[in-house]
Parts: C-alpha cells; structure tokens; sequence
C-alpha cells in the first residue's frame, strides 16, 4: 500500500494536482463544447456576442478576485464567487 495525499480535505478542498488538472480540463471542454455548438446553430451573431460574454465575465472574475481583494478590503479573503458576492451585498452602501 502506498501512501498518497487525500483527494480532499474533507472540507471541499482538492489537494489531488491529478484531480485539479482534470476538472481544469473538464472546464475547458465545456466551455468549447458550448462555444463550438453555438457557433454551429447561429454562425452569424454567435461569434461577437460569444467573445463579449467571454471577455465580460473574466473581467467579471477578475473584479471580484482582484480588485475587490486589493483595493477595497486588503483584510479580507474570498474564497469563491458566492463569498465575494456576500461581500458586496453587505457592504452595497458607500463609504
């Protein structure tokens, strides 16, 4: 018997790389999956809104993990999508 690092922590977190790289993978075939479908059933709009939605949600991504965590609460540390828009709902009045 050979003694390997848990798949997880128990708590959600994957500590496999094996794993991780794998449903990093399975993100991108999806999103191809999806992309490529949707290119093939309407080739003429898809492509401009498909590459502004992309673009949109990575800025999106990037404003919740980033610039939230660098120049809004350097104290706090979000650890997901739902923790950063928990973040935002409690803290939705100006300063």
């Amino acid at each position: 018997m050979t003694d390997h690092a848990p798949l997880s922590d128990g708590l959600g977190t994957i500590r496999s790389t094996r794993l991780l790289i794998f449903k990093a993978a399975t993100f991108v075939a999806l999103g191809l999956i999806a992309a490529a479908t949707l290119l093939i059933l309407h080739p003429s709009l898809a492509a401009a809104l498909l590459l502004i939605a992309v673009w949109a949600f990575c800025r999106a991504y990037y404003f919740a993990f980033y610039v939230i965590e660098h120049y809004v609460d350097p104290a706090y540390r979000f650890d997901g999508l739902l923790s950063a828009l928990r973040f935002l709902w409690k803290n939705r009045r100006i300063r």
